[in-house]
């Protein structure tokens, strides 16, 4: 049973990628007798974000399949896996506040299981952390959405994001949707969660932590602040914070010693580039119409990039060079190294950014940020290089090639996308391409020769410790009757799991089925309007 739980993962997602790329243009469907009465739509933004999550969720499950195969837990990771796979797709294609809200919570709920899956106290410990940050998030979307369905007397997200932009008392609900679906996003000081999450996971929930759940966080952003349509000063604070944030993961990023923990300040880092589009959209307006498919085409390049490198952590063994050398080619792509599909993206990003002042101190910023890309990806392939594992077992055949192939895809991701604008391919963009990354790969060659990795060592989830230790003086002033806040190298004594970290829910094999056969379902439903 548990082996057949495994092989419908792969399979799960694949009903969403042919409704992505075959759906009819402004495909709807409503079902007045579920909850609210709930409604889905597939308008341009949702087809993307679509393709690339139900993507990423395929690949995803293939390498499940073959690197948890001997795991004992399959069965509640095959469960899990699945539940928040239903969630995503969900809140994807939800076209109502009713319909996101319990697509955005079943997969934030669910995907607490691929957290604590190992059951070793560093994921238990990840585990709380990151519940208590998805319900703070929660907490605070259920605040503005409640306002915003008061204030638009409608359910329809369309109805809600007008009725946000007219509503004179909007400063206050942008900055509840901003922190809600910021904590979701890895938004500079709401990342807390993220780097103690990834590492802890099976390589296959990190990849998809990392390339799509953390994109509903900007989704949300994209559907409910009023981009394009008014000005706010919320915005230069979205911005200004983005900006901090892609130098922020790299430099708390470089002084990790883990693989894992790495990438997911990478992630921090990158999501600093989306946060910072978003950011400039909703302080002026006008430059929205260039910056949301720009936004689009860098979540694209960064999910399956990203999904790719934590897939591939897996696949690096002895005699495995190949792997490396795949991932050296990934590295450089994120970094944004000419011909692949991070020097388009962030090309994108360029074109988009509004003519004028912003202008002056962005676009150097860019630029400064592909070159600490690539010193943070020079010190994982670093340490990649220099990993011994005598205990490692090689993944079949297939897996290598499952990986390569999504390597491919996404190496090319944003050359093949429809929607971006053509890159000139002449030397002076070439150049402005090639400098950061050839800076950065000078500089870590230097750091590697003269031992500067080993620098002191900063806790993974950074600011949380600092955070947790004032929170239990407070605690220990106040004498409140609480348990000790201890730090990231003692084991928090809080309640568990059931022995084994499964749960008796009845027949996995059932339930998976049941599952698939709802998403089949709505999915054909919504094609045939």
């Amino acid at each position: 049973m548990n082996a057949r739980l495994l092989r419908l993962l792969p399979w799960a997602p694949l009903p969403a990628l042919l409704f992505a790329i075959l759906g009819p243009a402004g495909a709807s469907l409503e079902i007045p007798w579920l909850l609210l009465g709930m409604q889905f739509g597939l308008d341009d933004t949702g087809r993307s974000f679509l393709f690339f999550s139900a993507l990423l969720w395929l690949f995803a499950g293939w390498q499940a399949r073959d690197l948890l195969a001997q795991d004992p837990r399959q069965t509640s990771f095959g469960l899990f896996f699945l539940a928040t796979l239903g969630g995503n797709l969900l809140l994807i294609l939800a076209a109502d506040l009713a319909g996101f809200y319990f697509g955005y919570a079943l997969m934030t709920f669910a995907a607490y299981g691929l957290v604590v899956h190992k059951g070793s106290p560093e994921a238990w410990q990840a585990g709380r952390v990151y519940l208590v940050m998805a319900l703070l998030g929660e907490a605070l979307l259920l605040l503005a959405f409640l306002q915003l369905a008061a204030l638009a007397d409608s359910l329809r997200i369309a109805d809600v994001q007008a009725a946000l932009a007219r509503a004179p008392g909007r400063e206050g609900i942008m900055a509840l949707l901003a922190a809600g679906f910021g904590i979701k996003a890895g938004a500079l000081t709401l990342h807390l969660w993220l780097p103690l999450a990834h590492p802890v996971a099976p390589v296959p929930a990190s990849a998809v932590l990392s390339g799509v759940l953390i994109k509903a966080g900007l989704l949300g952003w994209l559907r409910f602040l009023p981009l394009g349509m008014v000005a706010s000063d919320w915005g230069w604070v979205l911005a200004i914070a983005g900006l901090i944030a892609v130098f922020y993961g790299v430099v708390v990023g470089l002084v990790q010693t883990v693989s894992k923990v790495i990438l997911a300040y990478s992630s921090i880092s990158q999501m600093g580039l989306m946060t910072l589009a978003v950011g400039l959209g909703l302080a002026v307006p006008d430059a929205w119409p260039l910056l949301l498919p720009a936004v689009i085409l860098y979540a694209l390049h960064h999910a399956l990039t990203k999904g790719a490198l934590f897939l591939g952590l897996a696949l690096v063994g002895p005699g495995r060079r190949s792997v490396l050398a795949g991932m050296a080619l990934l590295s450089l792509s994120l970094a944004g190294a000419p011909l692949l599909s991070g020097a388009l993206a962030k090309y994108q990003l360029k074109v988009a950014v509004p003519s004028g002042s912003a202008q002056d101190w962005i676009l150097p910023m860019l630029a400064l940020g592909s070159l600490a890309t690539t010193l943070l990806m020079a010190r994982l392939l670093w340490l990649l290089a220099r990993a011994k594992s005598p205990r490692w077992t090689a993944p079949p055949a297939r897996a290598f090639l499952t990986w390569w192939l999504l390597v491919l895809l996404a190496l090319t991701s944003t050359w093949w996308w429809p929607r971006h604008t053509p890159m000139a391919l002449g030397l002076e963009h070439l150049g402005s391409a090639a400098w950061p990354v050839l800076g950065g790969s000078l500089l870590a060659w230097w750091a590697a020769r003269r031992f500067v990795w080993r620098w002191p060592a900063i806790p993974a989830g950074d600011l949380l410790w600092p955070l947790l230790r004032a929170i239990d003086r407070l605690r220990q002033a106040a004498r409140w009757p609480l348990p000790p806040l201890d730090g990231p190298q003692r084991r928090l004594h809080w309640p568990r799991w059931p022995e084994g970290g499964t749960l008796s829910i009845g027949s996995s094999r059932a339930q998976g089925l049941l599952l698939l056969f709802g998403l089949v379902l709505l999915l054909a439903m919504l094609w045939s309007r």
